[in-house]
C-alpha cells in the first residue's frame, strides 16, 4: 500500500520532504589561463555574510554564458532517491568537488491541498533554478554567485488534492560548494507537502522516526563496539546499507552491509578495530518494502588497543611514529614518504604514489598537499622508486600548476596562508630536483622555477615572521604549515631558508605546546571543522605531542608527522625539551597572550593549569558574520573528550559542508572576553541565521554533571566547570548529538563560562559560582561587570580591555611573540 510521508504547510515554513533524481556531474575545462592575485591572509573575514570574494575564471565564464538566463533544466525527473528533512529546511546537496564541475538534478515534492487557491512560494538557491508545478513552468532564477543565496518568489495556482511541485536546479561546483534548494510556503489554501512512499505512511514514518532520534552511544569510541541506539526501535525489519567517510579530503570511503531486526534497540556497525580511524562520518540508509531512508551521523573512532605503551625515549616515538604511518595510515603520499623513510620500498609503496599522482597530474584542489611529501620522496629516496615510478612522478612535476600566475583551469585554492606555502615550496624544490627540464605551465627551466620559488618562500617567511598564521591558531592548519616548513629545513637549497624555516618550525611547536592541555590543542581558532573539533585523540597534533612529547594519539590522516620525524631523525632538528611541561603542567596556572594575523587582527588569550584549560579570542569582530571560526574552547581533566566549546551555528543540518557549519564555525562572531578561568560570550545574531546558539557538552565524558535550568557545570579529573546562560539551557535528547549538545534558544544570549579546580566537589563548586551574572542592565555592547567569588570584580569593557584584581588586561597590547604569566 502507498503512503504519503508529509507535514502540514504554515505560512513561512519550508516544504521539507523531496524526492531526488541522480545528480548529473561534468567537468566544466576551459582553455587554460592564468589568474591574477596573492595570497590573502584576510580572506575569511567575511563582511557580506559569507561570501568569500575571490573569483576563478571558470566562473567567470560560467556567469558570463548563464547568470540571469534561463538555466538549461535538461532530462526530466526520474526518483533514485528520497530526502528527509531532520529539521533542516533545505534540500541540501552540499559537497566538496576538486575540479570546476557543473552539477544539475531534478527534484519532486508534492503539496497536497484541501482546496483550490492561490500560493505564494519563495525559492531559495545559490545556483540556478527552474520551478514547475503540475507540469507547468511557473518560474526561474540564474543568481549563479557562488555560494551565495538568492531569493525569489512565485505565484502559482494549486488544485485540490496533489499537486506535483518539480525543482531543476544546478551549479558550477567550485571546491567547496553550496549547493541546494530552500521552498517556503508563504501562504496559500490549506495544504500539507510530502512524498509518496512504496510502503504504508505508518511504517515510512517509523524509518524517519528511528533516524530522527537515533545516536552513538558514545561521544567518541577508543575500542569495542561502535553503535547507534535507537531510542524509538522500529516496528519492522530493515536492511542497513552503511557508509563510512572520513572529511572532505578523504579518498578511501568504506561500506558495510547490516540487517536491524524489528524491535531492535541497537544497530552494531562493527568493532573500533576494525574501523577506519579518526572523525568519520558513519551514513546509514534503511531500506524496507521498497522506501529507503538516509542520514548522516558522525563520530570519532580510535582503536587505543592497537597504539600500545608510549616509547621513553624521543628516538624510540620517532620511529614509532614513522612506523605508524608507514603502516596504518590512510594510502597516500605522505604514508608513501614514511614507508621510504622506513626503507619499506616496493609495489604497496608505488601503489600509494600511483593512486594518488592523478590528482597532481589533473591539478585537484589541494592536490598542493600531496605533491610536497611526494616531492620529499622522489628527492631524498628517489633510488628506492622503480624507473616507472621516477619517470611519472617527474613527468607530473613538469606538468603540475604552481601559482597562479602559471596558465590553467582548475580551482586549486591560492588564497590561504597554508595553500600559499605549498605552492611556493614545491616550485622551489621541484625547480631544483629537475633545473634542466622545462616546467611545462611556467615555460621556465627548473633552475628558473626554483628562483621563482625561493622569491615567493622568502616573502612567504616574511609575512610568517611578522606576523605568523593567518588563519591563526588553527588546529588543522598547523599540520598543514609545518609540512610545507618542514620540507623547506630538510630539503631547501638555501642555507637561509634552512635556518629561517627550521625556526619557523620551533615556534609553531611552542605555540601548540603553550595551548595544549595534557597535550591535546584546547584555544581559539581563526577556522575550524567538526571533523578537527571532535577529534580529541585523533586530530594530527596529538600524533605530533605524542611523538615529541610523550602524550596522546595516533589517527589514520596525516600531513606532517613524518616530515617532522624525518627533521628530527636526519637533519637535525632541536627542539626545546622544556615545551613538555608546558603542553602538560604539572602544576600552579599559565595564563598566555598573543596575536597572529597580519595588524595582529586576533588577540588570542589562553589559560590553564593542571585541571582545565580554555581558551579565547579578545575583542574580535563583535558581532559580525562569522566564517570557521571558533571562539572559545574549553577541557577538564586528562580525558580528551571532556571539552567544550560555544558557537552559533552557521546552518541546522548536521554535519553539513557550510562554512561555517553546525559545529565548525560561527554565524555570527560573538562578544568574547576571557580573565583567567572565566569568560563571557554574548551573541547578538541576525534573522537568517538559526534561532539557538548552542555548547558542545559531552556529559558521559566528565565524571558528573548537574544539570538545572539556566545553569550546566561539570568535573572530569582535577577540573571543573560551570556554565550560566541568560536563559533555560536544554539538554538535547534525541539525533545525532544527543546527550553531547547545550541549546540556549534564540539568536541573542548571553553564556558564562567559569573554569576551576575539582578539589571540592561538583556540589560545592556549583555552590560557589552559581550565582555568577552580568549586572541586570547589560547590554552587548556596552561594559559589563561580573563578581567573581575568587577574582572579585570583573569588569569585561566595551573596548576589549579587562580589568581585575588590580590588573588591566589590554589585546592592543600583545604581540606575535606573546607573553607568558605563571600565577601560583
Amino acid at each position: 500500500m502507498q503512503g504519503f510521508l508529509s507535514h502540514p504547510l504554515t505560512p513561512g515554513a519550508a516544504i521539507g520532504y523531496w524526492r531526488l533524481g541522480p545528480t548529473v556531474e561534468a567537468r566544466f575545462d576551459l582553455p587554460d589561463m592564468p589568474m591574477k592575485g596573492e595570497m590573502d591572509p584576510f580572506f575569511f573575514l567575511t563582511k557580506d555574510k559569507n561570501f568569500i570574494p575571490h573569483e576563478y575564471p571558470c566562473r567567470t565564464q560560467f556567469a558570463a554564458d548563464r547568470r540571469d538566463q534561463r538555466p538549461d533544466a535538461q532530462g526530466a525527473f526520474e526518483a533514485a532517491r528520497n530526502w528527509l528533512p531532520f529539521g533542516s529546511p533545505r534540500l541540501d546537496l552540499s559537497g566538496f568537488w576538486f575540479r570546476p564541475t557543473h552539477i544539475a538534478t531534478w527534484a519532486e515534492t508534492v503539496i497536497r491541498a484541501g482546496a483550490a487557491g492561490r500560493a505564494r512560494l519563495r525559492l531559495r538557491t545559490c545556483g540556478g533554478a527552474v520551478l514547475v508545478v503540475n507540469g507547468a513552468e511557473v518560474g526561474w532564477m540564474a543568481p549563479y554567485k557562488r555560494n551565495a543565496e538568492t531569493a525569489a518568489e512565485f505565484e502559482v495556482d494549486v488544485t485540490a488534492g496533489d499537486n506535483r511541485v518539480e525543482v531543476f536546479f544546478d551549479d558550477l561546483a567550485e571546491r567547496d560548494a553550496r549547493y541546494y534548494i530552500q521552498l517556503d510556503w508563504l501562504d496559500g489554501p490549506e495544504a500539507q507537502a510530502g512524498i509518496p512512499t512504496e510502503c504504508s505512511t505508518d511504517r515510512a514514518r517509523a524509518m524517519e522516526t528511528a533516524l530522527a532520534t537515533m545516536h552513538f552511544d558514545q561521544p567518541a569510541y577508543t575500542g569495542g563496539e561502535v553503535a547507534l541506539v535507537l531510542p524509538q526501535p522500529m516496528p519492522l525489519a530493515v536492511d542497513v546499507a552503511i557508509r563510512i567517510e572520513g572529511d572532505f579530503m578523504s579518498h578511501h570511503p568504506a561500506a558495510l552491509q547490516r540487517h536491524l531486526p524489528a524491535g531492535a534497540a541497537r544497530l552494531v556497525i562493527d568493532r573500533a578495530e576494525n574501523l577506519p580511524g579518526d572523525f568519520r562520518h558513519f551514513i546509514p540508509t534503511l531500506t524496507a518494502d521498497g522506501f529507503a531512508a538516509t542520514r548522516t551521523f558522525g563520530v570519532e573512532v580510535c582503536d587505543l588497543a592497537a597504539q600500545g605503551t608510549v616509547p621513553a625515549t624521543l628516538e624510540a616515538r620517532i620511529d614509532e611514529a614513522l612506523t605508524w604511518v608507514a603502516t596504518r595510515a590512510e594510502p597516500d603520499t605522505v604514508a608513501a614518504l614514511a614507508r621510504l623513510a622506513q626503507g619499506l620500498s616496493g609495489p604497496e609503496t608505488e601503489a600509494m604514489i600511483d593512486a594518488t599522482l592523478p590528482a597532481i597530474e589533473d591539478c585537484w584542489d589541494c592536490a598542493d598537499f600531496a605533491l610536497v611529501p611526494l616531492l620529499w620522496g622522489r628527492t631524498r629516496f628517489g633510488h628506492l622508486l622503480s624507473d616507472r615510478v621516477r619517470d611519472r612522478i617527474d613527468a607530473a612535476i613538469l606538468g603540475y600548476r604552481y601559482w597562479m600566475d602559471e596558465p590553467g583551469n582548475d580551482v586549486q585554492w591560492y588564497f590561504s596562508e597554508n595553500h600559499a606555502l605549498l605552492f611556493h615550496t614545491s616550485a622551489y624544490l621541484a625547480g631544483a630536483l629537475l633545473p634542466d627540464a622545462t616546467f611545462r605551465r611556467a615555460g621556465r627551466s627548473g633552475a628558473e622555477q626554483s628562483a621563482t620559488g625561493r622569491d615567493r618562500v622568502q616573502a612567504w617567511l616574511d609575512h610568517f615572521e611578522e606576523w605568523e598564521m593567518a588563519e591563526f591558531n588553527s588546529a588543522p592548519y598547523f599540520p598543514i604549515d609545518l609540512k610545507g616548513l618542514t620540507a623547506l629545513y630538510a630539503l631547501a637549497p638555501d642555507a637561509d631558508i634552512r635556518d629561517r624555516a627550521g625556526r619557523a618550525v620551533v615556534r609553531l611547536v611552542e605555540v601548540v605546546a603553550n595551548s595544549a592541555h595534557h597535550g591535546v590543542i584546547t584555544a581559539a581558532q581563526g577556522r575550524s571543522y567538526e571533523h578537527t573539533l571532535r577529534a580529541g585523540r585523533t586530530l594530527e597534533l596529538s600524533a605530533i605531542t605524542r611523538m615529541l612529547w610523550g602524550m596522546g594519539q595516533f589517527g589514520a590522516r596525516f600531513h606532517c608527522l613524518p616530515g617532522l620525524a624525518l627533521a628530527l631523525r636526519d637533519h637535525g632538528l632541536q627542539l626545546d625539551s622544556a615545551l613538555s611541561a608546558r603542553a602538560s603542567l604539572a602544576a600552579g596556572e599559565q595564563e598566555w597572550v598573543f596575536a597572529q594575523g597580519e595588524g595582529r587582527f586576533a588577540a588570542l588569550y589562553h589559560a590553564k593549569t593542571p585541571g582545565w584549560a580554555m581558551g579565547s579570542t579578545a575583542a574580535y569582530r563583535w558581532f559580525d558574520w562569522g566564517y570557521q571560526e571558533t571562539l572559545l574552547h574549553a577541557r577538564l581533566g586528562a580525558n580528551p573528550d571532556a571539552q567544550i566549546w560555544i558557537n552559533h551555528p552557521g546552518e541546522v543540518i548536521h554535519s553539513g559542508y557550510g562554512r561555517p557549519s553546525y559545529w565548525g564555525g560561527s554565524a555570527s562572531v560573538p562578544r568574547v572576553q576571557q580573565y583567567r578561568g572565566l569568560a563571557l560570550v554574548w551573541f547578538d545574531g541576525q534573522p537568517e541565521q538559526p534561532d539557538f546558539t548552542h555548547c558542545w557538552f559531552p556529559a558521559i565524558a566528565f565524571d558528573q554533571i548537574h544539570l538545572q535550568d539556566n545553569l550546566a557545570a561539570a568535573i572530569a579529573g582535577e577540573g571543573a566547570m560551570l556554565i550560566r546562560a541568560s536563559g533555560p539551557l536544554m539538554m538535547v535528547a534525541d539525533g545525532p548529538t544527543a546527550g553531547c549538545e547545550l541549546r540556549l534558544a534564540g539568536r541573542q544570549g548571553w553564556w558564562l563560562v567559569r573554569m576551576g579546580d575539582a578539589t571540592p566537589g561538583l556540589e560545592a563548586y556549583v555552590a560557589t559560582f552559581s550565582q555568577l551574572a552580568l549586572d541586570t542592565d547589560a547590554n552587548p555592547r556596552a561594559t559589563v561587570t561580573v563578581e567573581d567569588p575568587e577574582y572579585g570584580p570583573v569588569q569585561f569593557h566595551a573596548d576589549g580591555r579587562i580589568e581585575a584584581e588590580g590588573r588591566m588586561v589590554n589585546p592592543k597590547d600583545w604581540t606575535v611573540v606573546g607573553h607568558r604569566t605563571l600565577h601560583r
